[in-house]
């Protein structure tokens, strides 16, 4: 089995900065050949949206939604099984429910429970 605990979320203002961290933990074999691990977001009411992260076929993506580009950087460390999101320059329309994800090469989905990042002045 597969565990992702993410943390890092809280209150930040306008423009302020915060990073997540994603720490997986379980069957390590996942982690050593996945399709894709990264962040969503969710806002109430809404589907939870791809933010950004790494797509490991054809060489390997990194991804980012326009709405984050230059503000956000994804990194890893494939030697914790980690994933990153660094928040720069954060937006009210960045608050959401921030979740790690993760696609194994054998196409089983993993989830962690969210963190809450809310932007406010």
């Amino acid at each position: 089995q597969v565990q992702l605990v993410e943390s890092g979320g809280g209150l930040a203002q306008p423009g302020g900065s915060l990073r997540l961290s994603c720490v997986g933990s379980g069957n390590t074999f996942t982690f050593k050949g996945y399709n894709f691990m990264g962040w969503y977001r969710q806002t109430p009411g809404n589907e939870r949206e791809l933010v950004a992260g790494f797509f490991t076929a054809n060489g390997g993506t990194t991804y980012y939604a326009n709405a984050i580009k230059d503000r956000f950087t994804v990194s890893r460390d494939g030697a914790r099984n980690s994933v990153f999101l660094q928040m720069n320059n954060l937006k009210s329309e960045d608050t959401a429910v921030y979740f790690c994800n993760l696609i194994s090469a054998n196409k089983r989905e993993f989830w962690g429970r969210g963190t809450q990042v809310t932007v406010s002045a």
